[in-house]
């Protein structure tokens, strides 16, 4: 449901007050997303189209990412200063290689990761996958078909190539095949095909998404820039998700020609349909919110999978410092 002409309203005009006093001289920051410029990265791009990073004081700069940009390495090379990362696994499997990186916030709750089949297979949930051919990502073998295995004992048996397209989906009705809740449904859906669609983390699958990085050293030297940044991004995404967001596409579009409004459009009724952003801790905490127990969860789960060690320091992969203070509510 849209929010209210007199919510948006408000909501832009506390976010002009709250960085009205005290704002500092622009600090430039260079963000690295995680993928194509695309509706999941609004808040970025409302907060730079709106100006809330310049009230804050910030000159921030967007790179986007694609199938050949590894925004993570170039994180860690110094390329970037702040860094869109997908999941969870990322953050923790730095702490596991000494990299002095940190999660800082995340901006969904809930990871849009899905699996989908055609109506004719009249599969119910996701554990009636069981079995079949699933086409995955080389990346999704070391990530989430883990929790798949262990929740559903799904087997490596299962899985076959993945193209980064629905074409061979839509020519072979017994394939299930990966995407993401906001992208690979509407393209079936467009050629013909409306998917049974299984999102993983309606299921038990507790990873973060869009979790923002920085480094450790940035943390403890400028943490006021740390929180002028994260605090202006989620108020971005709060005013991104519910109200007037033209010129944040707009920005988008130009960084990505071939996307579209109605691609945009989708997107944000799929992540405001499904919480992606607002549930969990995030409803009362506010976007961008995460906490010790759900972090916990989610190591516990891949200590049960083999993945990690129990004895991983796991905690020093993410801080609360700059999140759970209702920004942007």
């Amino acid at each position: 449901m849209r929010a209210s002409n007199k919510f948006i309203a408000g909501t832009l005009a506390f976010a002009a007050a709250s960085f009205a006093v005290g704002a500092q001289a622009n600090d430039k920051i260079v963000l690295g997303t995680n993928w194509l410029a695309q509706a999941e990265h609004g808040g970025y791009y409302q907060a730079k189209a709106e100006g809330y990073y310049d009230a804050a004081g910030l000159d921030v700069t967007i790179k986007m990412g694609g199938p050949q940009v590894n925004t993570a390495q170039l994180l860690i090379a110094g390329a970037l200063d702040f860094a869109m990362i997908s999941n969870s696994f990322i953050p923790i499997n730095m702490v596991k290689e000494n990299i002095p990186f940190v999660a800082v916030a995340s901006m969904f709750q809930k990871d849009p990761q899905i699996l989908m089949a055609h109506k004719e297979l009249g599969l119910k949930t996701l554990a009636d996958i069981k079995g079949r051919p699933v086409a995955i990502s080389s990346d999704a073998v070391d990530t989430y078909w883990k929790f798949l295995k262990v929740a559903f004992g799904f087997t490596d048996d299962q899985i076959r190539p993945y193209s980064f397209s629905v074409a061979p989906f839509l020519v072979d009705k017994a394939l299930i095949q990966q995407g993401y809740l906001t992208n690979e449904p509407f393209r079936a859906t467009e050629a013909g095909v409306t998917p049974d669609v299984f999102l993983l983390a309606d299921y038990g699958y507790a990873s973060y998404s869009e979790l923002l990085m920085c480094s450790k050293k940035m943390v403890m030297e400028h943490p006021d820039l740390v929180k002028r940044f994260v605090d202006a991004s989620i108020k971005g995404y709060a005013t991104f998700m519910h109200g007037p967001h033209d010129k944040a596409v707009a920005l988008i579009k130009k960084d990505n020609p071939d996307y579209t409004d109605k691609a945009a459009a989708e997107a944000v009724e799929a992540m405001n349909g499904s919480g992606l952003l607002e549930s969990g801790s995030a409803t009362t905490l506010g976007i961008g919110s995460m906490t010790d127990e759900r972090w916990k969860e989610f190591f516990d789960s891949m200590v049960k999978a083999g993945v990690y060690s129990p004895s991983l320091d796991y905690k020093s992969s993410y801080t609360l410092q700059f999140v759970n203070q209702k920004v942007g509510k």
